[in-house]
């Protein structure tokens, strides 16, 4: 089977659209949605019902939780406050009820589907360097064989041991072994901060055992321009040129 995994869309269309549309081109069977649908961007109840729609399986992202009261709106800094407030506004019932229901977390078989670190789920802490997933080590009894995480918008790999854990090298694809346990960052839809102004998303194949990031174009300068006419903080819209 072929998944589509993809995260942190964050109100952004435009990104959202062309990467469903990518992992349907890929073969993607099976879509999981990591997480952060809103925040930042100028369509939050739009996106909210493609993902529901969409995905067949969905966890709730930190900015999610806080727009619907499952998660205290201070921890954001001040401009992110103000995308959340932003989506307060939006969201429709039906989607801010979908949004209160989502788990923290997900197991299907050999995978772990969470928004940040596969610890302590509820306080949405990053996988974004190696210090930071060298926590992960002393989890590795309790480890799915393969997690997928979102949450900072950058795409990185970590194999992880018994005795320590290790930052792989940046590649578009990755041959899985049995003997390892693997911890995968997937890249943000429609806010990367990875100096890639592509949305990201990724395709897991159980049978090949492959991992593969794919970067697809989309339309940010519109995705932007509806950031800057829905007054929200200019630098939603700017990061979008630039993926930072």
């Amino acid at each position: 089977m072929r998944y589509g995994i993809f995260s942190d869309v964050h109100g952004n269309r435009e990104a959202l659209m062309a990467v469903l549309e990518a992992l349907q081109t890929a073969g993607a069977s099976r879509l999981i949605n990591l997480g952060d649908t809103v925040g930042y961007g100028a369509e939050p109840d739009a996106c909210v019902t493609i993902v529901r729609e969409a995905s067949d399986v969905a966890v709730i992202g930190n900015h999610d939780a806080a727009a619907v009261g499952r998660f205290d709106i201070e921890h954001a800094n001040i401009l992110a406050q103000q995308g959340i407030e932003y989506t307060i506004r939006q969201l429709g019932a039906q989607n801010r009820r979908w949004l209160r229901a989502l788990p923290y977390s997900v197991r299907e078989g050999d995978a772990c589907f969470c928004h940040g670190a596969p610890i302590n789920v509820e306080t949405f802490e990053y996988v974004f360097s190696l210090d930071k997933a060298a926590m992960l080590t002393e989890l590795h009894p309790r480890l799915a064989p393969i997690t997928f995480v979102g949450h900072s918008h950058l795409t990185s790999t970590y194999v992880v041991t018994d005795r320590l854990t290790l930052q792989l090298d940046k590649s578009p694809r990755f041959c899985l072994r049995d003997s390892a346990k693997y911890v995968f960052n997937v890249g943000s839809v429609g806010q990367p901060r990875d100096r890639d102004a592509r949305a990201c998303c990724v395709v897991w194949d159980t049978v090949e055992r492959t991992v593969t990031f794919l970067r697809v174009p989309y339309d940010y300068q519109l995705a932007a321009s509806k950031i800057f006419d829905a007054a929200l903080p200019s630098v939603f819209g700017l990061r979008l040129f630039q993926g930072m």
